[in-house]
């Protein structure tokens, strides 16, 4: 939108110059002083020009006003030198309007490069950053790199939680695609599907309402094109946190994978939820309710108060019933958490035998 005001605002100011350039009978060209009309037309034929050119570049992400005015800055040098170099060319022109084209070459380079440097310094805030650097032109880049939340972290819902203890003090971007996607799963005809959707709305929901939170959706101007809806949707995320140089939320280990491929930060729920989990080191008793066998001959399953499952071999006799669990080994990736142990000595001695 403020693109489209610049745009706006940059065709009148040219066409109110133009027209008073023309219309001048003693500082002109004699060719323009002959056709003004044809003059006016072909100058502004050579703005709509420019701003076609500066339409053709897509994902313009800028909105910050403080782009206007770097770009007026940067702009307004680079005409003035421009303008004194060229200078000297026209003063030792051997044609008669040396003088006039001179001004009409100053008064063009005025209008059009500042345009361009505003329109350059609007399309990408990181890049500038290299050229000036600590200068920040919007909120997100304050703090902690943004965080980039895809929809497999709101449907599992755990991110609200972890949001609600305060840990999470970064801006936190939805990008409309996951919306889209979340929509769309709320909408489905399998009803399991749509409550998983449904719960990653209101997860959401609940976010956006925290108080000590914020969180956006972020527009991703992605082209409608046959090539963009083929992209797939992990790659996507990938490339909107390589644009705001932000770290991706999941609890997807393909996507976790990935992404670290690439060099993207992941903070994935699964280690998140491992790393506050009891620790349990081989030797050390745990107390559980055997649920029901294993899969391997012999073996008894049962589950923490936090989901954890817990295999105990030689524990196919004891299910059914609490067991004093010794931990013989722990299992732990990115996917979960497993502990393997047997039961001890005090469980076999006391605990009745099946005939």
């Amino acid at each position: 939108m403020l693109l489209n005001i610049i745009r706006a605002i940059f065709l009148c100011i040219a066409a109110g110059v133009f027209a008073t350039y023309v219309s001048q009978k003693n500082s002109v060209p004699i060719e323009i002083d002959n056709h003004p009309f044809a003059a006016f037309s072909i100058l502004m034929l050579l703005v709509v020009g420019i701003i076609t050119t500066d339409l053709c570049v897509k994902r313009k992400r800028i909105e910050d006003i403080s782009a206007v005015y770097f770009g007026l800055l940067v702009g307004a040098l680079l005409s003035y030198l421009f303008i004194q170099a060229v200078e000297p060319a026209f003063d030792q022109a051997n044609f008669r309007d040396g003088p006039a084209y001179y001004h009409l070459t100053s008064m063009f380079v005025l209008l059009t490069i500042p345009y361009l440097s505003i329109s350059f310094l609007m399309q990408t805030k990181n890049d500038f950053r290299f050229v000036i650097p600590y200068v920040e032109f919007s909120r997100e880049l304050k703090g902690g790199k943004p965080l980039i939340v895809d929809s497999h972290a709101l449907i599992d819902g755990r991110i609200a939680e972890l949001v609600e203890t305060h840990v999470i003090d970064s801006l936190m971007l939805v990008p409309d695609f996951v919306l889209e996607d979340l929509q769309r799963i709320a909408e489905s005809g399998d009803k399991v599907r749509k409550g998983r959707g449904r719960r990653g709305l209101d997860v959401l929901s609940r976010i956006q309402q925290h108080p000590h939170t914020e969180m956006r959706i972020y527009d991703t101007n992605f082209d409608q094109s046959d090539s963009a809806r083929a992209t797939p949707h992990d790659q996507m995320l990938i490339e909107v946190a390589k644009a705001v140089s932000g770290r991706i939320i999941t609890n997807d280990v393909n996507l976790n994978k990935v992404a670290g491929v690439q060099q993207i930060d992941v903070i994935n729920l699964n280690d998140v939820a491992s790393a506050l989990k009891p620790k349990y080191i081989p030797g050390e008793h745990v107390r559980i309710h055997l649920l029901k066998e294993g899969e391997s001959f012999g073996q008894g399953v049962g589950y923490l108060d936090d989901g954890t499952m817990v295999v105990c071999e030689q524990g196919k006799e004891f299910v059914g019933t609490e067991v004093d669990v010794e931990v013989t080994s722990v299992l732990q990736n990115s996917a979960g958490r497993m502990i393997f142990g047997k039961p001890s000595e005090a469980t076999e001695i006391s605990s009745p035998r099946k005939a």
